[in-house]
């Protein structure tokens, strides 16, 4: 197949890494893609959700497969996009159609959805500017932490976790009324805190049958010790070490199934990836929130322990036949570690030269915020490069990749030193 990748991050780079390895793989495009996709890949200097440019792409290059990376195009409707388009309905999406892609749209439909099919999460209720006095009176009703969440996709960055209530009030008019995350924040979801550890669970459906894949347990915050703003994240590991199997039991019988389930009842036609953010309340697991596609650092993690060829399993997503395929992991662990732009997650300077990769022996390097010009690699983004290391122990895996770490350089470059200090 000629498959053609949308996005520009570790975790396209980590995909077209896992693609090139195929046997069904004959020649892989990714759109806009980045310095690390170059090499492995034709990089398409083309939006994720310029569709007619997609469009123009996947007839000239004879695509049969389209995978998308990120969540814009998929709650944007590319899937929809393809399907409606005589001429490309022979070309295989990954990645969910748009009603099914709303459970990341929108906080309150994934709420709503795991109310009607009894999903374990956090009670919560939403609020708009017209009802802003219930909001602050149901704030009063919780305990603090009070958590506010943007609606609307905001880039991974609409959650607030605030521990003063005045604030919280100051905060929920402040997303409400003065549309601090856009449009994202017209509609606010305030849940109740839910206290515990969180992992992601994966899960591969083709919209009939589900495969769970690798569990990984990723770091949001830019500080050591999970402290300070949040961020795209930061590095990730995996597996889950408490993820244990009578855990991972509760989260098939309770969360996967119902989600599969439940998108097969309300009509919400699914084919990719389901991410579910969970976090483990005492025993039992809650779901946080839903994904429509892998997670960035977690894929650095993920697909490296994934045995199976990615290429057959993406056929059998589209052809409704996953359900006999044995997943094979290794057993392995895996760790990431982000390396970012001085500054990130607020204001960073692009365009410094980075320098040492070559010199990487032991461990993969995905690149992010990176892109090539005149044969150097340069920064281009918040996070730049995800540097990932196998190991018998996730603490070994680490060790290899600071290790790797030391031998690379960009100005003002930053990275957290404690990933997996909770474990």
């Amino acid at each position: 197949m000629n498959i053609l990748i949308l996005g520009s991050g570790g975790r396209e780079h980590t995909i077209a890494w896992k693609l090139a390895q195929s046997t069904e793989c004959e020649n892989l495009y990714v759109a806009p893609g980045n310095s690390g996709t170059t090499q492995i890949a034709e990089n398409l200097n083309i939006k994720v959700t310029d569709f007619e440019a997609i469009k123009d792409a996947t007839l000239s290059k004879e695509i049969d497969m389209v995978v998308v990376g990120p969540e814009d195009p998929l709650v944007q409707g590319v899937h929809d996009f393809f399907i409606n388009d005589k001429s490309l309905q022979h070309v295989a999406v990954i990645g969910p159609q748009k009603a099914a892609a709303q459970l990341e749209g929108s906080k309150e439909f994934a709420k709503e959805f795991m109310m009607r099919h009894n999903i374990p999460t956090a009670a919560y209720q939403s609020f708009t500017s017209e009802n802003l006095e219930e909001g602050y009176a149901f704030l009063e009703t919780l305990n603090p932490p009070y958590v506010l969440k943007a609606d609307g996709l905001a880039a991974g960055k609409g959650v607030l976790i605030i521990n003063d209530i005045e604030e919280a009030k100051v905060e929920l008019k402040n997303m409400l009324v003065d549309a601090k995350f856009g449009n994202a924040s017209a509609t606010v979801v305030i849940e109740e805190f839910l206290d515990g550890i969180e992992l992601s669970c994966f899960v591969l459906t083709d919209g009939e049958n589900y495969k769970i894949l690798p569990t990984a347990k990723d770091y949001k915050r830019i500080g050591e010790g999970d402290t300070g703003l949040n961020t795209g994240g930061m590095g990730a590991v995996s597996p889950v070490p408490f993820a244990d199997s009578s855990f991972m039991e509760k989260i098939e019988e309770q969360i996967v199934k119902p989600t599969v389930k439940g998108l097969k009842e309300d009509n919400l036609p699914y084919k990719g990836f389901i991410f579910i953010g969970l976090i483990k309340v005492g025993d039992q697991p809650k779901v946080i929130e839903y994904n429509v596609r892998l997670g960035d650092p977690e894929t650095e993690v993920v697909l490296p322990r994934l045995k199976n060829d990615l290429g057959q399993l993406f056929k059998a997503v589209a052809d409704e036949s996953l359900g006999s395929i044995n997943i094979d992991i290794d057993e392995r662990a895996a760790t990431t570690v982000m390396l970012v732009s001085g500054g990130y997650p607020e204001a960073y300077e692009k365009g410094k030269r980075i320098s040492g990769t070559d010199e990487v022996e032991n461990s993969i390097l995905f690149h992010a915020g990176a892109q090539e010009q005149d044969g150097a690699v340069l920064t281009s983004g918040g996070r730049v490069m995800a540097v990932t290391s196998y190991g018998n122990t996730y603490q070994e895996a680490l060790k290899k990749s600071y290790q790797s770490i030391e031998n690379i350089n960009f100005d003002k470059m930053y990275y957290r030193k404690d990933i997996g200090f909770d474990l």
